[in-house]
């Protein structure tokens, strides 16, 4: 199972935590999550509301008034009953928060205060979504890229231009954009939690949904429905000689990047990938990447191309093939094996190919050339056929 998150609303604790809820992650785990953790009493609710006429799971988190501050070190002990998987999730959701905070302030990362979203509810939001996620086990989380929101918003610092200074430094590396609304939608707490569990960016992945999660933020703007939607389902079954083709045409990158990236990609699961030359408008020179890959792969092939090269979009089409049977046999040269690959139609076989890195080896071997091994295990191929 996988899961895409709609960032159309940006992203924050209750929205991502009502998402949950609303996709069935039982309010029980939840709070038994965060009740293992927190310091004074803590209720999670929830609330089905509407937004913008869409019905939605709005998540509230009640707790009293507290003017206890707490340093990330803080915060970190008291993550530390939590299991395994979830405390790793939760302090490094926190972490990113501190960090971030750090680098704003200009502070030593253990002795951020965390004003607000060090309060109890940013703890309750930060330890129940971790737990939510979790319990689902979901194989990989994607997103679309976040809105932020626009206008002003007040903050323990005072008043600051959306996307405040936190969260822009959460967000960087991940694809966001202003508006469409005058609200702070992207809150840091949401960011952090964004940056920790989503691993590839962009439009939803092939996928058969089975399940729909819709949270929804306490402003209910008009014009604009501000949910937050979680998509739950299987990676889209397609035929066994099925693929997807990834294609960008790219101008500005340092020819000398591209046989790292290219090795990149084939570490992160492409089946193949190659460049073609190209004369793009205005005369400029280019190449086209193109990568087969399985819907399997698809989420970490995407990062990697958005990591290791200047493109910032993806042409993406399901490729079918016709394949053949295939098999492997071994010959032997001098003595020395070496691997062939066959394939087969209709039982027979119609191809048989020496594996070019065997011939390299026995030619380093026993001296010959590599024109002559290759020669040889060619003539001993063909009499598997």
């Amino acid at each position: 199972m996988i899961g895409w998150l709609d960032c159309g609303s940006g992203a924050s604790g209750d929205l991502l935590l009502g998402a949950l809820l609303d996709a069935g992650v039982p309010l029980e785990v939840v709070a038994g999550a965060v009740e293992a953790v927190a310091p004074e009493p803590v209720r999670i609710e929830a609330e089905l509301v509407t937004r913008s006429g869409f019905a939605a799971t709005r998540a509230h988190v009640v707790v009293a008034d507290s003017v206890t501050r707490r340093r990330w070190r803080d915060v970190r002990a008291l993550l530390e009953p939590l299991d395994g998987n979830l405390r790793d999730r939760a302090v490094g959701a926190f972490t990113r928060l501190a960090e971030a905070e750090a680098s704003v302030h200009g502070t030593a990362v253990d002795d951020v205060h965390f004003h607000e979203v060090g309060a109890l509810d940013a703890i309750a939001d930060v330890v129940g979504v971790c737990a939510g996620f979790v319990h689902l086990g979901l194989e990989s989380v994607s997103g679309s890229p976040v809105a932020v929101g626009g206008g002003r918003v007040d903050t323990a610092h005072g008043s600051l231009t959306v996307p405040p200074p936190a969260v822009a430094t959460l967000l960087r590396g991940i694809p966001s954009y202003g508006g469409p609304v005058d609200l702070e939608l992207c809150t840091p707490t949401g960011a952090a939690l964004l940056a920790e569990w989503v691993t590839a960016w962009g439009p939803q992945p092939a996928m058969t949904s089975r399940t729909i999660g819709v949270g929804a933020g306490g402003h209910d703007p008009t014009g604009h429905a501000n949910v937050l939607r979680l998509l739950i389902g299987d990676s889209a079954s397609t035929d066994p000689g099925s693929e997807l083709l990834l294609a960008a045409n790219v101008d500005d990158l340092d020819p000398r990047l591209w046989p790292a990236a290219l090795a990149a990609l084939l570490d992160a699961g492409a089946n193949d990938a190659w460049l073609t030359p190209i004369l793009m408008k205005k005369g400029r020179p280019a190449h086209t990447l193109s990568v087969l890959v399985t819907v399997e792969h698809a989420a970490e092939v995407r990062s990697v191309i958005f990591r290791e090269t200047s493109t910032i979009g993806l042409r993406e089409q399901v490729i079918t093939k016709a394949a053949l049977e295939r098999a492997e046999a071994t010959v032997e040269i001098r003595g020395h094996p070496v691997r062939v690959k066959l394939a087969r139609h209709d039982g027979q076989v119609v191809n048989a190919q020496p594996e070019y890195e065997d011939v390299a080896a026995v030619a380093a071997a026993t001296g010959l050339s590599v024109k002559s091994v290759l020669a040889q295990a060619t003539a001993a191929a063909t009499r598997l056929w």
